[in-house]
């Protein structure tokens, strides 16, 4: 089974996202914990999808893509930006960056999620979260 959402990149649309989040871990019986840290990795990716990718270019979307697995959910963020290389981003826990404003966001979602793979596609970056579910 597959969800999708596709938003203009405004965060008007913040609303809509929030919404689709809080079915698709209902859908995909993940424990409140889980729900949590999926509702703030996705909205941190979206955000980041947004600003620093799209550069807050209405015509450039964001598409997030739910796959439901019976022990796991895969979700991707797929934004339409240059992309970027995930090992240039710096250490947000080096004291040198404590301070920083930005910089955390892909450290915040690997340490929220089972897995998290990022995909550069040629037509942006795709990030891949991987939560698994506990089988009863």
């Amino acid at each position: 089974m597959k969800d999708e959402l596709v938003i203009p990149s405004d965060f008007n649309y913040l609303p809509m996202v929030e919404k689709f989040v809080s079915d698709l871990c209902k859908k995909a019986r993940l424990s409140e914990d889980q729900s949590d840290n999926m509702a703030i990795a996705i909205t941190e990716l979206v955000n980041n999808g947004i600003i620093h990718a799209n550069k807050h270019d209405p015509n450039k979307n964001v598409t997030i893509r739910v796959r439901y697995e019976e022990d796991r959910v895969i979700v991707s963020v797929i934004d339409q930006g240059p992309g970027f290389d995930p090992k240039g981003v710096a250490n947000p826990t080096a004291p040198q960056n404590l301070w920083k404003q930005n910089g955390r966001g892909i450290f915040l979602v690997k340490n929220l999620i089972d897995e998290v793979e990022i995909i550069p596609t040629g037509e942006g970056t795709e990030v891949v979260l991987t939560e698994y579910i506990p089988i009863d």
